[in-house]
């Protein structure tokens, strides 16, 4: 404690010189030194590096005098030093100084210790060789009587209690639900022509001349003359040549004559104008016009008939 304030009174007069010497500074330094920018005058700046010089000093000097009054203490008071005898633990005493809980995952797969393994022993042995009668794991047995209480579940749901549907009822209802969508979709859209509701309109008859020429020209000829394809200006029909046939014709292919079907890539509107210009190129006469094919349509007699 001497020590201290010996120290403390040190560190006192060190100030007192210091702050001596910045009020000297301060006298002679002439008055056209302008002021900080941070509105202290040079001796204000001074009394402040003095004071955080102070404070950094003090703490040095707490440090050292901590520092040397350990270092007395143990010259006074040496601790003796003790050597630490290691001695290797079997297995059993050290599960037993560490009495720790199973982990889940030893519970789970209903894992035994090492020290149980003698409670285990089926009372039978062959050749010397002893089995152990090991428990069932703890995740088979969850798994196992869940999938008990499922099937219960499930029957009773299903089978007895009916009230959910079955494979085949469910096959039904989306069934159902596909057609009332598809009923929905044909509402909807813009065009919904078929063989039922398709009529001759000299009006399409323009839009169905771009449709042949992009589809039809390979297998019909640029003028229906007929290539692959039949003749389509002629009076005779494989097919029928009423416009409902030829939509039909159009629409779902005749796979056997190699006739593609235009369903899937062809909107009903571009089928039915297709059809009005295919009626339109009957009695047109192209040059290399091929062969007639099939029987000779008479439009009027369809008529009557009808």
């Amino acid at each position: 404690m001497k020590k201290f304030s010996l120290l403390m009174m040190v560190l006192t007069a060190t100030v007192s010189v210091f702050a001596q010497e910045a009020a000297t500074v301060t006298e002679e330094a002439p008055a056209t030194i302008p002021n900080p920018s941070l509105g202290l005058s040079t001796t204000e700046l001074l009394i402040i590096t003095l004071l955080i010089f102070s404070i950094i000093l003090l703490f040095v000097a707490f440090t050292l005098y901590n520092s040397f009054k350990v270092i007395y203490q143990e010259r006074i008071n040496p601790t003796p030093f003790k050597t630490k005898e290691e001695k290797l633990l079997d297995y059993e005493e050290w599960q037993k100084l560490n009495k720790s809980k199973p982990s889940i995952w030893n519970k789970l797969l209903s894992l035994k210790p090492l020290s149980a393994e003698k409670d285990l022993e089926i009372p039978h042995s062959y050749d010397g060789i002893k089995e152990l009668n090991n428990p069932v794991p703890t995740w088979f047995n969850v798994l196992f009587y869940g999938t008990l209480i499922f099937a219960a579940g499930y029957m009773y749901y299903y089978h007895i209690g009916e009230h959910g549907e079955r494979q085949d009822d469910e096959y039904k209802t989306e069934m159902a639900k596909a057609d009332i969508a598809k009923q929905k979709s044909l509402s909807k859209s813009t065009s919904s022509i078929d063989e039922n509701t398709v009529k001759v309109d000299p009006s399409q008859i323009a839009v169905g001349k771009g449709v042949f020429d992009a589809n039809c020209v390979a297998c019909h000829g640029q003028n229906g003359e007929g290539l692959v394809g039949p003749n389509l200006t002629d009076e005779y029909t494989l097919h029928g040549g009423s416009v409902k046939d030829i939509f039909k014709v159009v629409k779902y292919g005749v796979p056997e004559k190699g006739m593609v079907a235009w369903e899937k890539n062809m909107s009903s509107a571009n089928i039915s104008a297709v059809t009005n210009y295919i009626l339109s190129l009957q009695g047109s006469k192209p040059a290399n016009a091929k062969a007639p094919q099939g029987e000779k349509y008479d439009a009027a007699a369809e008529t009557t008939a009808n």
